[in-house]
């Protein structure tokens, strides 16, 4: 029998239990994947918080949002983004409900091929945010000789941006902890700290000004500063300032009235996944952690900036 992770109650990580699971047969259109690598977000803590609805009849609820693995066995007219599924194919699936898990069945059309050269943990933490960084420069329209600010250029979407934006011929400005800048520096990014003064060390940086800006951060501080420097409000997104849609930059996401980019999110794999099966795009693994200490992995992805993604590895 499988195993899965389950928040039992709303709250913190002590409320997520390991729980043996069914594994149901896949149905048309679906297929079993053994997990090798489930990658967690800040999305999944957000959503067994209760900060996203405390309705009982959900609970126990499964946990984790997107995963790579191993198809084990397929439905009828299992066929994907990219094709037919079929047993023995490495696959990376988002989004998915309950990747906190050794097993799951999913719709195919979640899945889709892993290249062989992007390790288990790399793959699994490559979609969720890569796609956001994906919607917001494509939003914000980013392209060769553009100069962008980049706020929280360390995080996991952060860091996925920076790369992309310097691979599209970008100027990239980031800001992030004076710890992470040398990490920036090898992207190809210009790194400033935040806090007191930020729009003149950016300007600093950046003497013939900021085109665009996407913040990733949602404090008062990354919209306000972008405000400041960029021209045209259309070109500044953000992916967490919620509150801020009154100023006429581009709100990005799941929240009410913002912009879903769904299918710029859903076609994000194309890019992402072959940009790190070349080494082009590197996705930051910060720590991995068994299955069974699912809990202690969300108090590091909670309580600090780990530098890159967390990921479970329910083989270990």
């Amino acid at each position: 029998m499988a195993t899965k992770v389950v928040a039992t109650a709303f709250g913190g990580p002590e409320v997520l239990s390991v729980v043996p699971a069914d594994v149901p047969a896949p149905g048309a259109g679906e297929v079993t994947v053994q997990v090798r690598a489930a990658a967690i977000n800040p999305i999944d803590f957000k959503r067994f918080s209760g900060a996203m609805g405390s309705d009982p009849s959900t609970l126990p609820q499964p946990v984790g949002s997107e995963l790579a693995g191993v198809v084990t066995a397929v439905g009828d007219d299992a066929e994907g983004p990219a094709g037919p599924v079929a047993v023995g194919d490495e696959v990376v699936v988002y989004p998915v409900t309950g990747a906190f898990a050794d097993a799951v069945t999913v719709p195919a059309s979640t899945v889709v091929p892993k290249p062989a050269e992007v390790p288990w943990a790399e793959a699994s933490g490559a979609l969720l945010a890569g796609a956001t960084a994906v919607h917001a420069l494509a939003v914000v329209g980013v392209a060769q000789g553009d100069t962008v600010l980049i706020h929280g250029g360390s995080g996991s979407v952060g860091q996925i941006a920076v790369q992309l934006a310097v691979e599209a011929g970008a100027t990239v400005i980031a800001t992030a902890s004076e710890r992470r800048h040398d990490v920036l520096r090898g992207y190809g990014a210009i790194p400033v700290a935040y806090g007191p003064g930020l729009a003149d060390r950016v300007r600093a940086a950046a003497p013939g000004g900021v085109d665009a800006a996407v913040d990733t951060v949602g404090t008062d501080e990354a919209v306000d500063v972008s405000l400041e420097l960029v021209e045209d409000r259309r070109r500044i997104a953000t992916i967490a300032a919620f509150g801020r849609a009154d100023t006429g930059i581009r709100i990005l996401g799941g929240a009410p009235g913002a912009d879903p980019g769904t299918e710029i999110r859903r076609d994000a794999w194309r890019r992402l996944l072959p940009a790190a099966a070349s080494g082009d795009l590197t996705i930051p693994v910060s720590a991995t952690f068994p299955l069974t200490e699912a809990a202690d992995a969300v108090r590091l992805v909670q309580g600090a900036h780990p530098g890159g993604k967390v990921v479970l590895l329910p083989d270990s």
